[in-house]
């Protein structure tokens, strides 16, 4: 199964609707400082599931959600959309995409999907375990982890 495309909507800085698609099994996120390439990273991370705000850097839910700017009022809600290729798995899923998404609201409400269906954080788990995808097979290298692995000491 492999990620084909992301879709953000008010989440952290991405104040509008944006498409990213990513054609090739192993891509890359590169931009200056400051132009969201963490905010991208951990929108994957909080639309499998992820439950730890620190990790996402936030402390509370409602930090996900686009704060406003001087051109942009607050939003009331973040939404990250997530649309995998099943590839070996198309027989076992029946479907020719599986989307999941996840939405967050000012009030603390989340709401998970899969195949636009609303569902529990459970059963997004639970699809992501028979996948392949579960906590223990995919890897997120986070910003300033490439320097210290290339840094690191043979001598252990």
């Amino acid at each position: 199964m492999r990620l084909k495309r992301l879709e953000l909507t008010g989440f952290k800085s991405f104040a509008k609707h944006v498409v990213l698609e990513l054609p090739a099994q192993i891509s890359a996120i590169v931009g200056p400082n400051g132009s969201g390439k963490s905010n991208i990273v951990e929108s994957i991370q909080w639309a499998l599931g992820e439950q730890s705000l620190k990790s996402l850097r936030g402390k509370k839910s409602e930090d996900f959600i686009f704060n406003g700017s001087a051109s942009v009022p607050r939003l009331g809600k973040a939404s990250v959309t997530l649309v995998f290729d099943p590839g070996k798995h198309l027989e076992t899923l029946g479907y020719d995409e599986v989307i999941i998404s996840r939405r967050a609201y000012r009030d603390g409400v989340n709401e998970y999907l899969i195949n636009n269906s609303q569902v529990r954080l459970k059963d997004v788990v639970e699809l992501l375990s028979k996948l392949g995808l579960g906590a223990s097979s995919h890897h997120i290298i986070s910003q300033g982890e490439s320097d210290r692995i290339l840094s690191a000491s043979a001598n252990v």
